[in-house]
């Protein structure tokens, strides 16, 4: 490893208690505690595939005989974790599911009828496993984080009772609010986080120190709620970047020394494997490049998981998209083709209605124009990429990448999130994307691991 390059990984730190990650998704919140010098003792995972991937990064490739708990988190008894941890004591953290408070989750459970609207979801109310683990386990302090949507469910604030349920139980507790391009991701994604830590050890209440700061003075969705938020006396407002601070990572910043894929829509699509080993296209050419490489004790020299979607129909048009272009430019991109077509071709919408239509199927896509821009998104090479999402599981024309005609490869949604190029997905691609696309990005999680610390330990 090279001498100027400063590891992200920090070697286990014994004073700190050690963490329990439930929920742990294939781990990325456990990863920034991690980086932070904590101790990743177990954790809870409902997904076969998440548990083996968190099970591979953390335990196996580190010569580690023991597995990721893959059950239902309900079904656990906390004292199976009593003896698990030293003197120390321990840490749990999590990310409940989102899909009862996020508009997505709401829109899809809404539209499988009225008896399973968002309040009737269980799994909005499973923050309440975390809050039992926590209280009788005694442990020292408690993460939780969720999507914004969560401030509101059905009318409960959840992050606000968290809290409030917290210091009925001894805690000192805050929820706030947190960018993760403030933190050094490439990427524009806002969650909410509630901390509490014991009152009888407590030395300050830190809130995480922003890395990064926008180079505009716009503000998002969720920073104009500021005032809202403020009404309840639990929340703090998250510290404000320092204008010294360099600015927000971008995508290209990201993911201009992978290699390239798929150059033109000419080009012959190759499905690689996930484990297959692949030469970086340069040198690491920013802190950020070299930091995905250098996140342990090595340098890597190749790169895995890069493979990306066969998206045959759309790698023309997405070549003719502008980057920061939407699914409305697509759509005129696609009329375009098909007229060029139909003129070749001497085809007539009224004189040849079956073969205009066979045409049009085999070269517009077919979703509405009338709403969902943003499903198809070309991504700016010089802006921090918008959310990543579950949903690349199931396609990634979202993430469209922003000079290559084809959706983002599993290392560039990885990149996005902050996850080190040493970590390895063992799965599906779809698998993959999910796991991505639902973590906490790691730099995030160590700023807010970090904030912990330092209220613990009173540095």
């Amino acid at each position: 490893m090279q001498k100027n390059c400063s590891t992200t990984l920090k070697k286990v730190e014994t004073n700190l208690p050690e963490v329990f990650d439930l929920f742990s998704g294939c781990g990325g919140l456990a990863l920034g505690f991690k980086a932070s010098g904590y101790n990743i003792k177990q954790g809870i995972e409902i997904s076969e595939s998440a548990s083996k991937t968190f099970s591979y990064n953390f335990y196996w490739k580190n010569g580690l005989k023991k597995d990721h708990i893959c059950a239902d988190v309900k079904n656990v008894s906390s004292s199976f974790f009593k003896e698990r941890f030293d003197d120390n004591g321990c840490i749990i953290v999590g990310g409940p599911p989102c899909q009862a408070y996020s508009k997505i989750g709401k829109a899809k459970l809404r539209s499988l009828g009225e008896d399973r609207i968002s309040t009737n979801d269980p799994r909005g109310y499973l923050f309440n496993e975390l809050l039992r683990f926590a209280y009788e386990l005694n442990t020292k302090a408690v993460v939780v984080e969720n999507v914004p949507e969560s401030t509101n469910y059905g009318g409960i604030n959840i992050p606000q009772y968290i809290s409030e349920s917290l210091e009925k139980k001894g805690f000192e507790s805050y929820w706030t609010l947190l960018n993760s391009a403030d933190f050094g991701v490439p990427q524009i994604r806002e969650r909410i986080f509630v901390v509490g830590i014991r009152r009888d050890i407590i030395h300050s209440f830190e809130l995480p120190e922003p890395t990064h700061r926008s180079n505009d003075l716009n503000i998002t969705r969720n920073e104009m709620r500021f005032k809202y938020f403020s009404k309840f006396k639990n929340f703090k407002k998250p510290k404000k970047a320092k204008e010294s601070l360099p600015n927000w990572i971008t995508v290209g910043d990201a993911i201009l020394d992978l290699p390239v894929l798929f150059s033109n829509s000419n080009s012959k699509y190759k499905l690689n494997k996930l484990n297959m080993y692949m030469d970086y296209k340069s040198g690491p050419q920013n802190q950020f490049q070299k930091k995905m490489r250098t996140w342990s004790e090595r340098e890597e020299r190749k790169v895995t998981g890069h493979a990306f979607r066969k998206n045959t129909r759309d790698f023309i048009i997405f070549e003719k998209m502008n980057q920061g272009d939407d699914y409305r430019d697509a759509s005129k991109i696609a009329d375009l083709l098909l007229e060029e077509e139909c003129r070749l071709n001497n085809i007539n919408k009224i004189e040849n209605p079956q073969e205009y239509k066979k045409l049009r199927k085999k070269i517009v896509p077919p979703y509405d124009r009338s709403k969902f821009f943003g499903k198809w998104k070309r991504l700016d090479q010089n802006k921090p990429s918008h959310t990543l999402v579950a949903h690349l599981d199931t396609d990634t024309y979202s993430h469209i990448h922003p000079w290559e005609p084809r959706g983002i490869s599993v290392r560039e949604a990885a990149r996005l999130q902050s996850f080190p190029d040493d970590f390895l997905f063992q799965c599906t691609m779809g698998d993959a994307f999910r796991q991505i696309g639902n973590a906490v990005p790691p730099l995030l999680s160590k700023s807010v691991a970090e904030s912990i610390k330092k209220s613990l330990m009173g540095s």
